[in-house]
């Protein structure tokens, strides 16, 4: 098979599809690769280190998009390559399909087989290739709200450790599972009073053993999360449901409960938000304030770490991107029923349920359509 990795063109987005390393297990099972000039720079990974893997470099992505069975990517394609992507050519990357009308509408219409990392399931029941990111996501979450509260960046200077004699700062985390309890690690190293909201009773028992009694461990409820948000000086929106639109949790009028120059980090604008007030943001531009509250949406986070989000994301992708190479997308995802939830859009129908419950869409079950 042909595989392409282009150059990622989302803003301040420096990670790439694929490492050298990738590179060479796909060559050495027989597969071609093409990857665009540049493509690694943004992680420290040179043309000449591709090459020496067994690539071939190209000068334009157009070259990728007309000539490649199969189109690794990380970040959802931009509307510029969504125009490219060929009936019948293999996508496997993030989507985060449920927030994003367009993008849906545009790959219906261009017959793409559009695999989503993100729905992408294990035999224990979790995300494999949302794992690391989400990781990656947690843990710089408490880093760049802590960045956020400085006064200097519109916060309301506070220190998220505190010092002896001042109190550590307060912070919120909607969301036990794999993006929360990261960011819990780190805001406790830096020194900060944690607060875990979750749904799942076995969540918080896993939560309150794996952090010896040091943060709280509350169930989340409506009434707790109004509570709790007006007390807090940073809120870590770390809520999940598979390939779904994020549930918005924290309204506009507990918004303004809240106290001034205090901090929201959303790190499920991916999936829409979980607040009201969440629209995504880029690196350039990350942060917005309403009603006196600072709001950090930026949507592909772990970008900013652009080295460490690559190679953690291609040990999760690899297995996945060999099989669909060796064995063709139809075989692959019949006999792999966690990569076939991975499936989202194929050949004009949409295929992942609860993107078509988000935008009221007709959904064909991947089975059916792959038994046709």
């Amino acid at each position: 098979m042909l595989l392409g990795v282009p150059k990622e063109i989302k803003d301040n987005e420096f990670r790439v599809g694929m490492t050298p390393a990738t590179v060479f297990e796909l060559t050495h099972h027989g597969h071609q690769v093409l990857v665009e000039k540049d493509a690694g720079a943004g992680s420290g990974l040179s043309d000449d280190e591709y090459r020496s893997a067994g690539a071939s470099i190209v000068d334009a992505a157009e070259t990728i998009f007309a000539r490649a069975d199969m189109v690794v990517k990380v970040k959802e394609p931009q509307a510029a390559e969504r125009k490219m992507l060929r009936p019948g050519q293999i996508l496997f990357t993030y989507l985060h399909l449920a927030p994003d009308l367009p993008q849906t509408e545009d790959l219906i219409k261009g017959g793409a087989v559009c695999i989503a990392y993100e729905t992408v399931t294990s035999s224990n029941g979790g995300l494999p290739l949302l794992t690391p990111m989400s990781e990656v996501a947690g843990r710089l979450a408490p880093q760049v709200g802590a960045h956020a509260l400085e006064k200097a960046a519109g916060g309301r200077g506070v220190l998220l450790g505190g010092v002896p004699g001042a109190p550590a700062a307060d912070v919120l985390i909607i969301g036990g599972g794999v993006s929360g309890a990261n960011a819990a690690t780190v805001a406790l190293g830096m020194g900060a009073q944690v607060t875990i909201l979750d749904r799942s009773l076995d969540v918080l028992r896993r939560l309150d053993v794996q952090f010896e009694g040091r943060v709280r461990t509350i169930f989340s409820t409506r009434a707790a999360i109004a509570d709790l948000v007006r007390k807090a000086d940073l809120v870590i929106g770390a809520v999940l449901v598979p390939g779904a639109a994020a549930p918005r949790l924290i309204t506009r009028d507990m918004l303004r409960t809240m106290k001034q120059g205090s901090v929201i980090v959303d790190i499920a604008i991916d999936q829409g938000g979980c607040t009201e007030t969440s629209k995504p943001t880029t690196h350039s531009q990350p942060t917005y304030v309403v009603d006196g509250v600072v709001h950090y949406c930026v949507a592909n986070m772990p970008g900013a770490v652009a080295r460490t989000s690559t190679f953690a994301l291609n040990n999760a992708t690899l297995p996945f991107t060999l099989a669909l190479a060796d064995k063709g997308w139809r075989k692959a995802l019949s006999e792999d029923p966690h990569l076939r939830a991975g499936l989202n859009v194929c050949e004009g129908k949409l295929t992942c349920e609860p993107v078509a419950v988000a935008h009221g869409l007709p959904f064909v079950a991947a089975e059916k359509l792959l038994a046709q």
